[in-house]
């Protein structure tokens, strides 16, 4: 899928719903939604390191005049800055949900699986009174965070805590599952950080199925043993014990039955212990899709190195929700890229996608003034 193609899927219908409907352009004569989101868009997939003098920069450049239509509009980093800042950030959020709808849809994925992890983003306590603090209260640093959820290959659902008690995973975690409007029937997977049986038993009496590891010195009253499968030479775990119990926390044992599988990992001494409340796949099914998640500290690991997610340009909190839903709005767009022209690694699909853009916007232009620069002056004046 060209570049041109991927642009023509966003939201160009829905754009003017959401403008009345978060009301993102009341009282602004300039720096309209759309412009935001263009310059966001365009920022992101063109800077290696982004910032505001950047934005600005890019602002005046003749290639972004050309893509979001701006050539009789100059502005000053300040005002992107201030703009961002008071912008409604629910426009930027229901653009996102629109986009995974859709891309979902296009890749034609299996979506069995629902991946669930959280990461931190640090900030200067130097700038900010709130955040959270993660270890050492004298670092000088303080953190937000954030909780993600991937359905297939991409995001599907960000959930951003500053409050210290979302620190704790068992807080965490819990709540954004069970804010995740995505999750349909697939099964949610996620690592030991979430243990509290409270949520267990909770996503069982929600019908939302789960896999997750839990600690090996877990209580638990044994209801039934299940006959253990044949060892598989594919699998990278050999299955010790597949139970049904009840699990004890806080002393009290769950409402709920569960299933625990014992794995001893080939070629290691480590031992996996996986809880789930899916009873119809078999053990080596249950590790094959909780090895899945995976992936998803790969996507955290690309928005971090390659998306600018571990600088964030403004310490304000507005605009630090503005900022992540863009940086995994431009993620859905470059997976679909990646994907749907087979190429491997996400920094050469980002590379590939700015030159891609720029051409474009270059060949737009060249159109434009009929192989007369003067014809695109306006384009060209940064001043």
């Amino acid at each position: 899928m060209k570049v041109e193609q991927l642009l023509q899927l966003l939201p160009q219908k829905e754009f003017g719903f959401l403008t009345a409907e978060t009301a993102v352009d009341h009282q602004v004569k300039k720096l309209k939604g759309t412009i935001v989101f263009k310059l966001l868009l365009f920022s992101m997939l063109n800077s290696s390191k982004l910032s505001l003098r950047v934005m600005e920069t890019f602002f005046q450049s003749a290639q972004f005049k050309k893509f979001a239509s701006t050539d009789k509009i100059n502005t000053k980093f300040n005002s992107i800055r201030d703009r961002i800042s008071t912008i409604n950030s629910d426009y930027f959020e229901k653009i996102f949900n629109i986009l995974f709808t859709k891309y979902n849809k296009e890749l034609e994925e299996e979506n069995a699986v629902t991946r669930v992890d959280s990461t931190f983003i640090n900030i200067s306590a130097k700038l900010v009174q709130w955040g959270m603090t993660n270890g050492s209260t004298y670092s000088g640093l303080k953190y937000l965070k954030l909780s993600l959820s991937m359905k297939g290959s991409l995001p599907c659902s960000v959930q951003i805590y500053n409050h210290q008690d979302f620190v704790n995973e068992n807080i965490a975690l819990p709540d954004a599952i069970l804010k995740n409007k995505h999750l349909n029937e697939s099964i949610v997977v996620f690592d030991r950080g979430l243990q509290t049986r409270k949520a267990f038993d909770k996503f069982s009496n929600k019908d939302i199925l789960f896999i997750g590891r839990i600690k090996t010195d877990v209580k638990y009253d044994i209801v039934k043993k299940y006959k253990l499968p044949k060892a598989s030479k594919d699998s990278s775990v050999e299955v010790l014990e597949d139970l049904e119990v009840y699990l004890y926390g806080d002393s009290k044992p769950t409402t709920n039955t569960f299933r625990i599988t014992k794995f001893k990992i080939k070629d290691s001494k480590e031992m996996l212990f996986l809880v789930s409340n899916v009873w119809d796949s078999t053990a080596y099914d249950i590790a094959a899709l909780y090895k899945k998640r995976w992936d998803i500290e790969v996507f955290f690991k690309f928005l971090k190195q390659h998306l600018n997610l571990k600088h964030i340009v403004s310490r304000n909190e507005n605009a630090i929700k503005v900022m992540v839903y863009m940086t995994l709005i431009v993620a859905v767009l470059l997976i679909i890229y990646k994907k749907t022209n087979d190429i491997k690694g996400f920094k050469i699909a980002k590379l590939k996608m700015e030159i891609e853009l720029d051409n474009l916007m270059i060949k737009e232009i060249v159109k434009l003034c009929g192989g007369n620069p003067n014809k695109a002056k306006h384009l060209w004046d940064t001043g």
